[in-house]
């Protein structure tokens, strides 16, 4: 291997001690062996133990040839030359374990590798690329994080070399994945589901710190970029401004969840293959889930039997009822139009996929993306939006309403929240106040928040505290919008002098003991509050 300016490196082998008795003389070696111009590496494979003396003959040699490298380091030595910063100044590669998978069973494979098990306890994740040390670091400690955030995974404990590659090794005993249970024991299909729904709501559930991983949306843009122009006039347009319109998310998502990748170790189930963790709205990866089941092997239910090792059509039974499980507050017609959404990002990913893999070569390719495309365009013709709430896949407790946001609701509404406040025996006067302050945000969101198009609201009423305090919260995911930015109305003007609008927020906050607002996650939340 040649560096930039084309100069052959030199490769020095140390081997045994190098302390004060010898450190002369191995330098004079290594002086005697360089190349003006030339990077140097120094194969430590070898090398038992260095001392000081020996450090010093390394950094002489550093301040000659700047490119120096040290490989093949032993973890003894590796030690010594962290604790003494020399990693910090120079690259330092370590002497990886040699592991064999040949035989070996095939327990799960996600988008960047394959798990294989090398023993009873153990795994190892082999990556397809084969300068893999930096996704391997990447994925170590993205998956630190989610154990810390509550999912449960398995964190690498050695890395060693496998071929050409190099792999990540972990403790997994007698772990299965879903796609083997699946295929094994066909009757276990309900409890794969349940268990395989309530680990993906555990993941979307969580908000990660800002700045901690990748955002999904950005990837799905740059795909959308590519293929649409493939698409005939407009479609291609429309397609990139409804992945767009969809609000940033700090939420949670794998971004290869399928039965290759869930496990059964022992009694836990487990998330593995945490490399493509990021976040993002969770229809960025219901669209992969979705083609991991259907998409992919639309025109070829084979491809799915062939990656996944279960029947298609247990997999499509799979997809009806892991959508209805995900989704169990909503109606068949909800999930429908959801299904709908899901399948526009499904196909555009499917589509960029094929054609940047394929080049389109075969009948086959150009058949499958023209199917793809045909089935794109009948959705892109009667889908306007791809958002839906996140919180759909949440279990409602009863204190919380979600309706759409028409002001023929109100009554619903009213209704919702008197009987909440009767429980807890609300004065009939502050019952009154919160009537009419109920009534003002509900109309102004149903009006405005929208228009001209359809939405919904959650009405959320909470009681705590000593003295009892009733707290209610109102959600939107339309245009932002800070009711109490707007000043307040001067009051002591005649009528003639007045604005039109503003009193109904002003009178909210002079009945209201607390009034706030905040825009997050996509989200309008302006939140009451009344001592009672």
């Amino acid at each position: 291997m040649k560096n930039e300016a084309g100069s052959e490196p030199v490769s020095i082998m140390l081997s045994g001690r190098i302390d004060s008795g010898n450190a002369s003389s191995v330098e004079e070696d290594i002086q005697s062996r360089l190349r003006a111009g030339a990077p140097v590496i120094l194969d430590a494979q070898n090398l038992e133990y260095i001392s000081s003396a020996g450090l010093r003959v390394i950094l002489r040699v550093k301040k000659t040839c700047p490119d120096l490298k040290i490989v093949n380091v032993s973890s003894e030595v590796y030690e010594i030359l962290e604790m003494t910063g020399f990693t910090e100044m120079m690259t330092v590669e370590k002497a990886y374990r040699v592991v064999s998978v040949e035989g070996c069973e095939v327990v799960g494979e996600g988008f960047n590798g394959k798990v294989y098990r090398i023993d009873k306890d153990n795994v190892v994740k082999v990556y397809k690329n084969a300068d893999a040390l930096a996704d391997i670091q990447h994925e170590r400690e993205v998956a630190r994080l989610a154990l810390i955030l509550g999912v449960p995974t398995a964190i690498s404990y050695d890395v060693v070399r496998v071929g050409d590659s190099y792999g990540s090794v972990f403790e997994l005993l007698d772990a299965r994945s879903f796609a083997k249970i699946l295929r094994d024991e066909p009757e276990k299909l309900d409890w794969c589901v349940k268990e395989y729904v309530e680990l993906l709501k555990k993941v979307h559930s969580i908000i990660v710190p800002e700045g901690k991983l990748p955002h999904k949306k950005e990837g799905v843009l740059k795909d959308i970029s590519r293929m649409k122009d493939t698409l005939p006039d407009g479609y291609g347009d429309k397609l990139q401004r409804l992945a767009e319109e969809l609000p940033d998310s700090d939420r949670m998502i794998h971004g290869d969840y399928h039965t290759k990748n869930i496990v059964l170790a022992g009694d836990d189930v487990l998330l593995i293959d945490m490399d493509t963790l990021c976040v993002g709205h969770p229809i960025l990866e219901l669209s992969q889930i979705y083609n991991a089941f259907k998409g992919y092997s639309e025109y070829n239910e084979q491809v799915f039997e062939d990656f996944q090792g279960f029947s298609a059509k247990t997999g499509r039974e799979f997809w009806r009822r892991f959508l209805r499980a995900y989704f169990n507050n909503c109606s068949d017609d909800q999930i429908e139009a959801i299904e709908e959404k899901i399948r526009i990002i499904s196909y555009s990913d499917l589509i960029d996929w094929r054609i940047r893999h394929t080049g389109l070569v075969t009948e086959e390719d150009k058949a499958t993306v023209a199917l793809w495309t045909e089935r794109l365009i009948e959705l892109l013709d009667r889908v306007d939006s791809l958002y839906f709430d996140p919180d759909l896949s949440a279990a409602k407790p009863d204190n919380e309403l979600e309706i759409e946001a028409d002001a023929a609701n109100l009554p619903q509404v009213a209704r919702f929240v008197e009987e909440r406040l009767e429980a807890v025996n609300c004065p009939m006067k502050a019952q009154m106040q919160i009537g009419v302050a109920v009534e003002e945000i509900f109309v102004n969101i149903a009006s405005y928040a929208y228009a001209p198009g359809k939405g919904t609201a959650r009405v959320r009423v909470e009681v705590s505290g000593d003295p009892v305090t009733v707290t209610i919260t109102f959600i939107d995911r339309g245009v932002p919008y800070d009711p109490l930015a707007k000043t307040d109305p001067d009051t002591a003007l005649p009528a003639e002098e007045r604005e039109i609008g503003g009193l109904g927020i002003f009178m909210t906050k002079k009945l209201m003991d607390g009034v706030e607002y905040e825009y997050r996650d996509g989200q309008n939340i302006l939140t009451l509050k009344k001592n009672i």
